[in-house]
């Protein structure tokens, strides 16, 4: 046994071991694992290694925070509940189109963020009343909600599980959008039209916009979008005309919106605003951290070389079944960080962009995942089932439906990449 698959399997054992039996954070158990490497390897405690790691996605935890802070304000102005009441008074009488601006709205925070725990808290908190009153059952409504937020956070502009993968490989998050796309809308649609034709009857539009939270358009008009106008304005003028269009970079962009959200709507405390954001977010960011620390020890080491190398030689059997053992590790990110770039080197050779999205697909389907099943434990106590378990039995033939076509996303990355390249 090489001494490089020796610390690889003392560094999963020791993430493993924390994750599962001490119930330490993702993040917290990462860090125990790099730092098991570098003993392992004989190298102590390599303390500038750790630190310099730690700060290997430092642009995606600043990404984190700041999408984070203009959701909230976005939200406390009213926006998000003006959008979602119009939505639903407007599109009631087309139920499928319905249905599928619904999951869309849903991913819309995950979209800016690359947080799917953004798109439970946010929109859909707000969606909930409606789907419930519109006779979809509780289970199902959670259900929709998880998997919408899954989508949210693999779809462009941000996705933090592709970033992950793309850091570990030295590919640059450049060229994304449109093979996450591909990842993200396509099973997100199916997905609705499932829900639609399983689920949905006929409903009384009253009864519910009676349930659903007022929207404050009569009170301070389109000014109250100009936040979300703002932000999606300089976020595809950034990309689209990038010799005229100065870079302020993605966290400024989002900085921006948030001083604009003063005086467009409802009054807001920003430092509570701002508390209440870095809270929700801080789990992914020190996971984040975490993987960085991951990452690096793995360089250090020799391991990010031997499986490199490992992976090249795997046989093609086996490939598209690692793929989808990658949503079984509970986490979006701790499996894009420990199977995702691995699986990069597998299929080189192909469009790695493309590949890479679809991976991150994969990993994303982990937070549904037993045994922590965060978003569907998110997605319960909004609906109000207990028994979290329930709303992942309810996502079943959305999970093997979306598992299947990120595989097939794979097989055919090569085709996709050359179509994709043609359109943007």
């Amino acid at each position: 046994m090489s001494i490089e698959l020796l610390i690889l399997i003392a560094m999963l054992a020791a993430f493993a071991i924390s994750v599962f039996f001490l119930k330490l954070p993702a993040g917290v158990s990462l860090m125990l694992a790099a730092i098991t490497g570098a003993l392992v390897d004989g190298e102590g405690l390599p303390v500038r290694h750790l630190v310099e790691g730690s700060f290997g996605f430092l642009e995606a935890i600043l990404i984190i925070s700041t999408a984070m802070i203009f959701m909230k304000v976005v939200d406390a102005t009213g926006a998000l509940r003006t959008i979602s009441y119009g939505l639903i008074r407007s599109l009631y009488r087309l139920p499928l189109l319905l249905m599928v601006i619904i999951t869309l709205f849903i991913m819309f925070p995950g979209m800016l963020t690359g947080l799917s725990s953004a798109c439970i808290l946010t929109t859909g908190a707000l969606v909930v009343p409606a789907l419930l009153a519109m006779g979809i059952p509780p289970k199902p409504a959670g259900a929709l909600i998880a998997m919408a937020a899954v989508f949210g956070e693999i779809a462009p502009p941000i996705s933090i599980p592709a970033m992950i993968i793309g850091g570990g490989v030295d590919m640059p998050y450049i060229g994304f959008g449109g093979p996450l796309f591909v990842a993200s809308f396509p099973p997100a649609i199916l997905t609705a039209i499932y829900f639609r034709y399983r689920f949905l009857k006929k409903f009384d539009i009253k009864e519910v916009l009676a349930k659903m939270e007022k929207p404050v358009y009569s009170n301070h008009g389109i000014k109250l979008f100009i936040p979300l106008i703002a932000v999606i304005t300089l976020l595809i003028a950034e990309r689209t005309f990038p010799e005229l269009m100065p870079h302020l970079g993605i966290p400024l962009i989002f900085l921006i919106g948030t001083l604009i959200g003063f005086g467009t709507g409802e009054k807001f405390n920003l430092f509570q605003l701002m508390r209440s954001a870095i809270r929700n977010a801080l789990p992914v960011m020190s996971i984040l951290v975490g993987i960085g620390m991951f990452i690096q020890i793995m360089t250090l080491t020799g391991v990010r070389g031997f499986i490199a190398v490992t992976a090249l030689e795997m046989p093609e059997s086996v490939k598209y079944l690692a793929g989808l053992i990658m949503p079984f590790f509970g986490s979006a990110y701790a499996s894009a960080s420990v199977v995702g770039i691995p699986l990069v080197f597998v299929f080189i050779g192909r469009s790695e962009i493309v590949v890479a999205s679809a991976l991150a697909l994969l990993a994303a389907m982990g937070d549904l995942m037993p045994p922590p099943s965060l978003l569907c434990a998110y997605a319960g106590q909004l609906v109000k089932v207990k028994n979290h378990f329930l709303i992942l039995k309810e996502s079943i033939i959305p999970i093997i439906m979306t598992l299947a076509i990120g595989v097939m996303i794979i097989i055919f990355s090569k085709e996709i990449g050359i179509f994709l390249s043609k359109i943007f």
